[in-house]
């Protein structure tokens, strides 16, 4: 159905009728310049093109009017009723960019994939089957900072995600400083269930609350937390003494993402290449959601920008018609 956001506007239509009504009541009579004995001459000339050219010039200038107070009283299409499922459940992400992020020990397609990269595209895929639930990213290095608030529209979500590089927010990791945001973001909200996923590969080296604390704070607000620990155990290099094996995920400090998680009734996973990241994914995919009622909403569209600029079309022909005379 067709909507008008503005409807008080369309009282304007008669607007350019009245100031020539009224106007006209008050303009002086001007004198001829030039006196002949008989305008049959005139008049038989050029009655015929004035008159049809007054006439275009009306049809022109009137449509163009209408349509601009049309266009300016927001006319938007209202769908149907489209049902939106909601499972109460509000979620958000927290991914570490720091610098550690840019080792390249995960395989994905044959080929060495740095841990960021496959974090997008295992997080990106449990983010689209998050039908339901409102989700919220928060990027940290040195500090954190929200990158999407608590919201249903997952592909904005998902491409916040995607676009994040390393180093963004910062080389270091300021783990304690992203649970405190998360609970900025999520104290305000009623929802019943709120969820945090932090994921990291190391451990907490900048920001003004340490972990632990954060996480006390996040068991009073009803914060559970679920942390990643993310990183191979186990990397071939080479070097001057030849082929080595060494732990790429040295500096993880899981002792410290397994106690955050259990002080809030959370879980601790441990993913060392692509395939255990994603079944970790799948395991969070099956978090019991709250049933609540359905809510309905009606897609809109906005229509105005289609009268506007055909206005606007109708207008510059005006204004070169006069250029070149063709109304007068």
């Amino acid at each position: 159905m067709l909507n008008l956001q503005w409807p008080w506007l369309l009282l304007l239509l008669p607007l350019p009728w009245f100031i020539r009504r009224f106007s006209s009541k008050y303009q002086r009579p001007q004198q001829a310049a030039l006196r002949v004995p008989d305008l049959s001459l005139f008049q038989q000339s050029h009655q015929a093109t004035t008159s049809n050219h007054s006439i275009w010039f009306l049809l022109f200038a009137s449509l163009s009017w209408c349509l601009l107070i049309f266009a300016s009283s927001r006319p938007q299409w209202i769908g149907d009723p489209v049902q939106l499922p909601i499972t109460g459940r509000d979620l958000m992400l927290a991914i570490d960019l720091s610098g550690s992020m840019q080792e390249k020990d995960f395989q994905y397609k044959g080929r060495m994939i740095d841990r960021l990269t496959a974090t997008q595209l295992v997080a990106s895929e449990f983010i689209e089957k998050r039908v339901g639930d409102r989700i919220g990213l928060i990027l940290f290095g040195d500090r954190a900072y929200l990158q999407a608030p608590l919201t249903f529209d997952r592909k904005t979500v998902k491409t916040f995600l995607l676009e994040a590089v390393i180093g963004l927010a910062g080389k270091q990791t300021a783990i304690g400083d992203s649970i405190g945001l998360a609970i900025k973001r999520l104290r305000q909200q009623k929802t019943e269930s709120k969820v945090l996923i932090l994921l990291t590969d190391g451990a907490n080296t900048a920001g003004e609350v340490s972990p632990i604390k954060a996480a006390e704070l996040a068991a009073e607000e009803g914060l559970k937390i679920y942390t990643i620990g993310i990183g191979a155990d186990e990397m071939v290099v080479s070097s001057f003494f030849g082929r080595q094996k060494v732990n790429p995920s040295a500096d993880l400090d899981e002792k410290t993402l397994k106690k955050m998680a259990s002080l809030t009734g959370g879980q601790y996973f441990r993913a060392k290449n692509t395939e255990e990241l994603n079944e970790i994914y799948q395991l969070l995919d099956k978090l019991e959601p709250i049933e609540k009622d359905h809510q309905h909403f009606r897609p809109t569209k906005a229509l105005y920008p289609w009268p506007l600029g055909i206005a606007f079309l109708l207008s510059f022909i005006i204004v070169l018609a006069n250029a070149k005379g063709r109304f007068q």
